[in-house]
């Protein structure tokens, strides 16, 4: 059995991409012990497939020069994680077509292709809504992580064959690290200005939650959930920027890769995050997270776990008010296990359904 994982995998700086790629594999294997798994993703793309621009694709389908569709029907299954959040054009036309004509051309190479569970939508252009309605129609199976995917879908024309919950449920259990009190994930990608939330906003709204934590006794320490990089969106250099304005007063863990993020969550007694991974990777191992949403990806995928501590960076008149209330709320361990245990539960659909076609 060889699996094509597309737009994830394990070299990313980005933990969450991370995260889908681990899950992908961990939740394959309960099928599949021996499959080989091949990961293609932006930073990791093979010499066939030239996505660059969406001519390039269309010139190597005709041609063939490079031996894309042969390269493709080397595989059993194309899973198509879309980096979790991407099948949408909120980020973008161009990776909107580029994504889904990829998908095409696997489907047009006889390999049967899943949409994996992730976010379907928003689609803001009729470009986008078409490409979404053909890539949809053209997977063997398709999953939603959310109910309000699940929906858009079907107003697309093709029902997700499941409702599920995130891959991050899928992931194996870590080993435990050391005990840490609070861990606050602050993002690289909204401190600065951005097409989500106001920057200047963000930033004042983390000051007053690290010193309302620190005012009620807590530990605070700060947890990038990106790898350090030259990247624009890089969380380090932010966090360690806020390290030294605190003078001492709280700590920070950079982490090695995935398995080390996921050891310090494990033995946390709260995370707070901006990045949705970063909450979920707490809520798989049972640890209580409070979620900085700056989209509408967050919410209806947390609910569905069972989970409803979620501040809503745009929507909520008092972020840091409101994300204080949460951490001062009585249960969130007990509520954190049993979210852990509904997400692993919701992936069980995946695997039938897997089963029945292959």
């Amino acid at each position: 059995m060889r699996v094509l994982v597309a737009w994830a995998n394990d070299v990313t700086m980005n933990l969450g991409v991370r995260a889908l790629g681990q899950g992908s594999e961990d939740l394959l294997r309960t099928l599949w012990p021996d499959a080989e798994f091949v990961f293609m993703n932006y930073g990791q793309r093979p010499a066939e497939v030239p996505w660059g621009r969406p001519r390039s694709l269309l010139r190597e389908r005709v041609t063939g020069r490079l031996g894309m569709m042969r390269w493709f029907r080397d595989f059993d299954l194309v899973w198509d994680t879309r980096s979790g959040d991407s099948f949408a054009d909120i980020y973008g036309l161009p990776r909107h077509t580029i994504m889904s004509m990829v998908h095409e051309f696997a489907a047009q190479a006889d390999v049967p292709i899943v949409l994996a569970p992730q976010t379907i939508g928003p689609f803001g252009t009729v470009r986008g809504s078409a490409v979404a309605r053909r890539s949809l129609r053209r997977s063997a199976l398709a999953f939603a992580r959310d109910p309000l995917s699940a929906e858009a879908a079907e107003r697309l024309g093709r029902p997700v064959d499941a409702t599920t919950s995130d891959l991050v449920f899928g992931i194996a259990q870590p080993e435990p690290g050391l005990p840490r009190d609070v861990l606050l994930n602050i993002s690289g990608l909204l401190w600065e200005p951005n097409p989500h939330v106001d920057a200047e906003t963000y930033r004042e709204n983390v000051r007053r939650v690290i010193d309302g934590l620190l005012a009620d006794g807590r530990e605070v320490t700060l947890l990038p959930h990106l790898l350090d990089s030259p990247g624009p969106d890089n969380d380090v250099p932010v966090s360690h920027r806020l390290v030294h304005e605190y003078a001492g007063r709280i700590d920070i863990h950079v982490p090695r890769d995935l398995d080390d993020a996921r050891s310090a969550i494990s033995t946390a007694q709260l995370v707070i995050g901006a990045r949705m991974h970063a909450c979920l990777n707490a809520l798989s191992t049972g640890t209580p997270a409070v979620a900085m949403a700056y989209s509408r990806k967050f919410a209806p995928l947390m609910e569905s776990v069972g989970w409803h501590r979620v501040v809503s960076l745009s929507g909520s008149e008092d972020v840091a008010g409101d994300v204080l209330t949460h951490t001062r709320a009585g249960g969130l361990a007990e509520q954190a296990i049993a979210a852990k245990h509904r997400g692993r539960a919701m992936l069980d659909p995946v695997t039938s359904r897997l089963s029945e076609m292959l």
